[in-house]
């Protein structure tokens, strides 16, 4: 969903021109796990930056991606979730160094797994780039509510722009329609920032919980990430989940981005 901004908001093609796809072939043949991230950002982008070069008045936002700490900074302040230790470089430098040769003028940064709740990284990198970055923080469904708080801090005081809900995170036999998940769903239109739900399991087994928040919260902007990881139905099960989703149309705050969200910079 694109928020309105004075600055246009792109969002990165899915499709790419042979350009595009030659660029691509060039940087895999360089086989090391830096250039992973170098590939996603430059063939998301060189379409739309070549069209976009000819007007200075317009930006190329990457409106979906993610930092962690090196695991320097990691020991030394922003510590990785257990278990969840990246296996490739995702430090901001290395990302304003592909942002620049992509031709990427801002981005959208969602606050990654890798430091689940734990905010700091990504919020000294906004603080550090504020011209260049928004971020997008992770509900934390705690059952003592403790989330409800941080989402506050993090949205008025921190000035993050959105929040995402990955239902996987809630505590086990729990719901996003539990009271802690009412609660920051609430908040969420309250504060005026749109509400990424990720479902990587597939819409299937959250449709009701969705479509139960839609209902009850209608000032709350909704984003189904990743379009809820559907995909053209082969069987009935998955036909039944994609009519399921798109059923969620109904509810005028819902967004279903191609590929990924934009958020004004």
């Amino acid at each position: 969903m694109a928020l309105s901004s004075s600055s246009p908001v792109v969002a990165p093609c899915r499709f790419l021109c042979p350009r595009a796809t030659t660029a691509s072939r060039d940087i895999l043949s360089f086989a090391t796990t830096a250039t992973r991230r170098r590939l996603l950002l430059s063939t998301a982008t060189t379409t739309i930056a070549a069209a976009m070069a000819a007007s200075s008045s317009c930006k190329v936002i990457d409106s979906h991606l993610h930092v962690w700490a090196t695991p320097q900074q990691a020991k030394e302040e922003y510590p990785y979730f257990p278990g969840q230790e990246p296996t490739l470089r995702g430090d901001a430098d290395f990302l304003l160094e592909c942002m620049s040769e992509a031709g990427v003028d801002g981005a959208v940064i969602v606050q990654p797994i890798n430091h689940m709740f734990d905010h700091s990284l990504v919020t000294s990198v906004l603080k550090k780039y504020p011209s260049k970055f928004v971020g997008c923080c992770l509900a934390n469904p705690a059952d003592d509510g403790t989330g409800i708080k941080q989402l506050e801090h993090l949205i008025v005081q921190e000035k993050y722009r959105a929040v995402r809900f990955n239902p996987n995170l809630w505590p086990s036999g729990q719901k996003m329609t539990n009271e802690v998940g009412r609660s920051l769903f609430s908040k969420a239109g309250e504060l005026g920032v749109p509400l990424g739900i990720m479902t990587m399991k597939g819409v299937g087994p959250y449709i009701q919980e969705i479509e139960e928040l839609c209902r009850d919260y209608p000032a709350t902007t909704v984003i189904l990430d990743h379009m809820a990881f559907c995909k053209p139905p082969t069987n009935d099960e998955e036909e039944k989940a994609f009519s399921s989703f798109l059923s969620l149309s109904r509810f005028p705050q819902c967004s279903f981005p191609h590929n990924k969200r934009s958020i004004s910079i």
